[in-house]
């Protein structure tokens, strides 16, 4: 079957993709050329948690399943968007902004939160984007939800020591997609959400090519 539409979420990967702070930069450069090698090749220096990538369990969790571990069903599934616009800087996202939402969610979905923060991607604003309330993500995974995104940086405030909706849906075997972007282009009905990320052996999290696509 081919997709009547294919909508890219998937962040540019360059050497200026911006990175969680303290995370390795990523570093991208020709390790051989058309002109003095006859082919092209590059170095790929980038974190396993660069660009739009996804979360592993075990990138809060010892035990946690590995990136190679997950059944890859979770990475491909109806998505549900919700819509958060007009949230400022560091503010949460409730309950009350989302609960119509949440009552719809299915086991299977992938949840996507649209805050429109991929607007500011290569600025010092983008690491004072809108988070997830515990509360939503706890909602969330009891309606039988494992996967969350946000077109953001983190799902959780970056730059304080609160990771608690990692540790909720880590610690419940669940996956979180960050770095997000054009989720505004998604004007269709229950969309096919893909983020299946490389198989990484003992990977804590990778980066994927999010799409969504129309059947």
């Amino acid at each position: 079957m081919k997709p009547q539409q294919i909508v890219d979420l998937t962040m540019d990967l360059t050497n200026r993709t911006p990175v969680f702070p303290g995370d390795p930069t990523p570093h991208i450069y020709p390790a051989a050329t058309p002109e003095d090698d006859g082919y092209s090749v590059h170095h790929l220096h980038i974190a396993s948690h660069t660009g739009t990538h996804v979360d592993a369990p075990s990138h809060f969790f010892q035990n946690g399943a590995r990136m190679d571990q997950l059944d890859l069903h979770l990475f491909i599934g109806r998505g549900l968007i919700i819509p958060v616009p007009g949230k400022q800087e560091q503010e949460p996202i409730t309950l009350a902004d989302t609960n119509t939402f949440i009552q719809q969610a299915r086991p299977g979905d992938i949840v996507l939160f649209h805050t429109g923060w991929a607007q500011y991607v290569g600025t010092e604003k983008y690491e004072r984007h809108p988070y997830i309330h515990h509360d939503v993500a706890r909602a969330l995974l009891d309606q039988g939800v494992r996967v969350i995104g946000i077109d953001a940086l983190n799902p959780d405030k970056t730059g304080g020591d609160d990771f608690s909706v990692h540790e909720e849906v880590l610690g419940r075997e669940g996956v979180l997609i960050e770095n997000l972007t054009n989720l505004d282009a998604i004007d269709f009905p229950n969309p096919i959400i893909s983020v299946l990320p490389l198989k990484l052996v003992d990977g804590d999290g990778s980066p994927v090519r999010a799409v969504a696509m129309e059947g």
